[in-house]
């Protein structure tokens, strides 16, 4: 395989390319920006910098061309939103490449919370009592019906933007600096007590070929994961291969759900059509067997394995000194981190260089950072430039599905 792993700013998209690799693969990294940490792997044979796919989508996929006749690459992998804009433009990559990634259309139904609600419920799977709401009154008039609410815009990630008077995020957002439209639609539930479960799966023909059920017992600003464990994989693996089923049963590529356990059930929340940091707690000859698609049975994380990213719960444990220095501490003693046993800590030293992106890119406006690190990679639900009538069709059918 000769592999080209994008959006390398990310942490899974740096353990992606270790695993690759590390097992021979030639391995090319490429992001909007040279200082990607993923890009400075010791385990590349080159990096490259493209255009944003989001403001610059024809030059990003001219970019990626020319990368992969370059590189003789025969395999592309998305690691971020940017899986929309090569999906929409698949017709315009040379010949013989693959994209390790769903059709536009399915991605596109995954990615908008409204129609992935519509979905999972047509699976079979459990959800939380759900509105889609278009105007300020229609969302005022959905959280007066809930005493405890939670909601969020159809396009939104890694727990930013999130509007709730319940919890530790509760009065963050105010009601007034949310806008719902036709267009970009929000969704009102009821606060949903429990603990967040997530999940990293490969599919491969539409079979799970891996599957990582885990928790995050440590989060930055309550949003992202900074500490990934293990849990177990019995009821996640068979509510995804269900999604699956109904979504499309020759799906191939990297989907990642979060769920909620509420009195012993899991209730499906939302889904990311890519990777998640789920794939570090995966063993390298794992994942690559899962990706190739040569295992018999998934292969399953045991619950119990632990990882960290050890920079990001050092920075917590100094923001939040009083709420995280204990449980910091000792994960700083005795979890392993993200780049165990890699000996390719120079990687992990650009780090910061993905903070200095995203505050050139929030142009010196009040945002929150996480949101504004990956703003010219991400996918709003707009038309993409260049797609073809069927997937334009396909994204109206999207907006007709949700709930």
């Amino acid at each position: 395989m000769r592999a080209l792993v994008l959006s390398s700013r990310n942490t899974f998209a740096l353990d992606i390319i270790r695993k690759l690799g590390s097992s021979g693969r030639y391995v090319v990294a490429a992001d909007t920006f040279a200082g990607a940490m993923g890009s400075h792997s010791r385990f590349l044979a080159a990096h490259e910098v493209t255009a944003s796919p989001r403001f610059e989508t024809d030059q990003f996929i001219a970019d990626v061309c020319r990368i992969v006749t370059e590189h003789n690459i025969d395999t592309i992998i998305p690691t971020f939103e940017e899986v929309f804009y090569l999906a929409a433009r698949a017709h315009d990559l040379p010949a013989g490449v693959r994209l390790f990634a769903g059709g536009f259309g399915e991605l596109a139904r995954l990615h908008d919370k409204g129609s992935f609600q519509r979905l999972v419920e047509q699976a079979g799977v459990p959800i939380p009592e759900t509105v889609v709401v278009s105007s300020e009154d229609e969302l005022h008039e959905a959280i007066a019906r809930f005493p405890r609410f939670f909601a969020r815009a159809v396009f939104s990630r890694g727990g930013v933007g999130l509007l709730t008077n319940t919890g530790p995020l509760a009065g963050k957002m105010s009601v007034a600096d949310c806008h719902p439209t036709a267009d970009q639609p929000w969704l009102v539930q009821p606060f949903t007590d429990g603990p967040m479960i997530c999940t990293y799966s490969i599919i491969v023909d539409g079979r799970v070929t891996a599957q990582c059920t885990y928790s995050a017992p440590e989060q930055w600003a309550h949003s992202t994961g900074i500490t990934f464990l293990a849990e177990d994989s019995t009821q996640t693996l068979e509510y995804t291969q269900r999604i699956i089923d109904e979504l499309d049963p020759s799906f191939t590529g990297q989907l990642s759900f979060d769920f909620v356990k509420h009195e012993g059930e899991l209730y499906a929340i939302e889904c990311n059509p890519r990777p998640t940091n789920g794939v570090i707690l995966l063993e390298t000859a794992e994942f690559l067997d899962a990706f190739d698609g040569t295992v018999i049975e998934p292969a399953i994380v045991a619950p119990g394995v632990e990882r960290q990213i050890r920079l990001a719960v050092l920075a917590d444990a100094f923001a939040e000194p009083v709420q995280h220095l204990k449980t910091s501490l000792h994960d700083l003693l005795h979890v392993k981190d993200i780049g165990h046993q890699w000996h390719d800590s120079f990687a992990m030293m650009w780090g910061p260089a993905a903070l200095l992106h995203g505050a050139k890119l929030a142009h010196g406006e009040r945002q929150e950072l996480l949101k504004a690190m990956g703003e010219d990679i991400v996918w709003n639900g707009e038309p993409i430039p260049g797609m073809t009538d069927a997937d334009a069709a396909a994204l109206l059918d999207v907006h007709a599905q949700r709930i």
